[in-house]
């Protein structure tokens, strides 16, 4: 192979500095805005099951509803991306996102509670995949395990930011008749609406279609992306939607993520009733909620960028989770706040260091033709660890009153999860390995 001349790489310099400059901010506050009407629920949780009635084991099934319907939409709505385009399709799940959490306001008892949890989950279903499938055709494959985590410090960056935020909106209590949680809903969906309208106007569906890059660098892109649209990979072209929702890569990937992603969720809604339990108000509880996921934050971006250096994936994944496991399993050790907090510190950087090797090395498994339906799956599946965590969590605490025992089978899930991707490391290893001697 001939290195690039040094026009080259100053030509991919520039390129992916536009490119990242000018994609990757704004989908990172739509991020922002989607997780904080994802998760304001645990903050309103403060007031509203008092108000309205909410026990512990329906607050989980509430928190957790919000994956299943997001399970059985996502894939569906990967694809409708991939065919109506991004531009459309994203500004479509924003505003339907943002509608029906300020109707989150108009909750009266466990009922509508559920209802509007399900139907929260229905409308943002496949922003997420549809992002990560919106960056392959941006960005190469050696970018995208450090522009993932980027995109995704959002998820931590919006409890880092949104937690004293939501905090201060309860003290709102009683203003015009409504309660505070009622006025965080409504002020928090907001945002939402207005970003899915200013997509219409900000996102092209491809890079073919960005004038703002010049003709150099958008012939660079697509020379660049095609050529890496030729190489082989397992999840191949010729299969049929079912072979690619049932491949064994898919399912692994899948339940790997089942744990992170599982203890993610579980920590952004209960985390502020934990915090709580030491005795601290609404607003201690909101700065101090915070810290967890501002420590995650950094190390998020760094993991990524580490991993993009190295080129190593599997360690990068597996590693974050075990950290995540041993974390979680050691908080029923401490009944202290401070010793809590630098356990929770551990356990939500783990979770969120996964992220941009982890989707590196599943975008890695499959070609272009099955990553829209591939990357839906993953996350979909993943995301049921949501639901299982953040319900099992509710009927545990109310059963036993320990939060700690609540969280015991998320340290299960993550541990297989590091098992499994080792397992999965060693095995394409060994398949390299084996086609490198018959070469």
């Amino acid at each position: 192979m001939v290195p690039p001349s040094s026009e080259e790489n100053a030509l991919e310099k520039a390129t992916m500095r536009r490119i990242t400059v000018r994609v990757v901010p704004f989908l990172m506050v739509c991020y922002f805005i989607a997780f904080v009407d994802r998760v304001n629920a645990g903050f309103a949780a403060l007031q509203m099951n008092k108000d309205v009635g909410l026990s512990a084991a329906v607050f989980g099934l509430g928190g957790g509803i919000f994956f299943v319907s997001y399970f059985i939409f996502e894939v569906p709505s990967n694809l409708a991306l991939e065919k109506v385009g991004a531009r459309l399709w994203i500004a479509r799940i924003m505003i339907t996102w943002g509608v029906i959490s300020g109707c989150m306001a108009f909750v009266v008892g466990p009922t509508s509670f559920l209802v509007l949890r399900f139907l929260l989950g229905a409308a943002e279903a496949g922003f997420f995949p549809g992002v990560i499938l919106y960056l392959t055709y941006w960005f190469p494959a050696e970018y995208r395990a450090r522009i993932v985590a980027v995109f995704m410090v959002a998820i931590p960056a919006s409890s880092f930011l949104g937690s004293p935020i939501s905090a201060s909106l309860l003290e709102m209590e009683g203003i015009l008749g409504l309660h505070g949680w009622q006025w965080m809903f409504i002020l928090e969906g907001l945002p939402a609406v207005i970003l899915g309208l200013v997509t219409l106007v900000v996102l092209q569906n491809r890079p073919v279609e960005a004038r703002w890059l010049a003709p150099a660098q958008r012939a660079w892109l697509l020379q660049r992306l095609e050529r890496e649209r030729t190489r082989a990979r397992p999840v191949g072209h010729d299969i049929s939607l079912w072979q690619v929702l049932f491949n064994k890569h898919v399912l692994a990937a899948s339940l790997i993520y089942a744990g992170s992603s599982g203890a993610s969720a579980c920590l952004s809604i209960w985390q502020p009733q934990i915090i709580q339990s030491f005795g601290m108000s609404n607003i201690q509880t909101g700065l101090l909620n915070s810290i967890p996921f501002g420590v995650a934050s950094v190390i998020m971006v760094v993991w990524g960028r580490r991993s993009d250096r190295t080129g190593e994936r599997v360690w990068h994944t597996a590693l974050p989770l075990a950290i995540t496991a041993l974390s979680l399993g050691s908080v029923w050790l401490t009944d202290a706040l401070i010793p809590t907090i630098i356990i929770l510190c551990l356990a939500v950087s783990g979770t969120y260091a996964i992220k941009g090797p982890f989707w590196a090395l599943s975008t890695g498994w499959l070609s272009t033709s099955t990553a829209a339906a591939g990357i839906a799956q993953i996350n979909a599946i993943g995301n049921l660890g949501g639901f299982v965590g953040t319900y099992l969590l509710g009927v545990i605490k109310q059963a036993t009153g320990s939060y700690a025992l609540g969280l015991l089978p998320l340290v299960v899930l993550t541990a297989i999860g590091t098992i499994l991707v080792l397992l999965l490391g060693r095995g394409e290893r060994r398949l390299i390995e084996a086609n490198k001697a018959r070469a």
